[in-house]
């Protein structure tokens, strides 16, 4: 993860990194399309990654936003971010008053909890600004730090990434600690999300066809995926963000879940 320390200060001040920026705005779209399913022949695949790249999609939806805008105003120059800009986008949507962030450090919605995809469009120009969302509504609880079960939720909103296993099955390269255990999850993981009480009660299905799970990949049963060459994996992954772990990490991941069972039951 040296790429986010490397554009440490474009992070910590925006006009570092679009000099030109006068306002910004912040959309949500909510991804939420089912609750994984983990067993003995399946292992967990993240929500967010059942359907196509949310790069992909959302980035195209604020490209059509921009254009619009311009029909209306004169716009020089711009960014549209999607993740992969050096920016604080959770922290740029709450300031958009979009939500809160929620003590496992995802943005929390009324609308959708916190199954959302942040985009952030950069403009040179001045709009009407919204209030902050200056509201934490997590309150007392502590579901999402409690139901972790690596403890990367350390305290409320801090978490430690090489304990998280959304890190480890995605980001980490190479082999693994012998004390890092990814409790059935094979990309990703939404433990934290999946006790949040804001989303047991505000989640909805997606009506974004794009996120629409594709069978291929959360039907897979972990032999099944033990299976598959890295030429069959690549053509799966085609428009996935799952494409962003690597054959070697993926089949990696299965196998350390499939060690970590049998030690238990021995």
């Amino acid at each position: 993860m040296q790429w986010i320390e490397n554009r440490k200060e474009e992070r910590e001040n925006v006009f570092q990194y679009f000099p030109e920026v006068k306002s910004i705005v912040s959309v949500g779209l909510n991804y939420y399309t089912g609750r994984s399913h983990k067993n003995a022949e399946k292992s967990g695949i993240s929500n967010y990654a059942w359907g196509d790249d949310y790069h992909e999609v959302l980035k195209s939806k604020l490209f059509s936003s921009l254009n619009k805008i311009k029909e209306l105003i004169n716009i020089e120059k711009f960014r549209v971010c999607v993740d992969t800009s050096p920016v604080m986008d959770k922290v740029w949507a709450q300031k958009s008053g979009i939500g809160w962030l929620g003590k496992h450090t995802n943005l929390i919605t009324r609308d959708f909890g916190s199954w959302i995809f942040i985009g952030t469009l950069m403009l040179d120009i001045e709009l009407d600004f919204d209030n902050d969302f200056i509201d934490d509504l997590c309150g007392s609880c502590n579901a999402c730090i409690e139901a972790c079960p690596t403890d990367a939720i350390f305290q409320p909103y801090q978490l430690d990434s090489n304990k998280c296993i959304s890190y480890q099955t995605i980001e980490h390269r190479g082999g693994f600690d012998e004390d890092i255990e990814l409790d059935n999850w094979i990309y990703g993981c939404d433990i934290c999300q999946e006790v949040c009480p804001w989303n047991n009660k505000f989640e909805q299905i997606s009506k974004e066809k794009s996120f629409q799970p594709r069978l291929k990949i959360i039907n897979k049963t972990n032999n099944e995926w033990l299976e598959i060459t890295k030429k069959e994996f690549t053509k799966l992954m085609k428009k996935s963000s799952m494409k962003r772990t690597k054959y070697q990490d993926f089949i990696r991941n299965i196998k350390k879940n499939n060690k970590s069972k049998n030690q238990n039951e021995n």
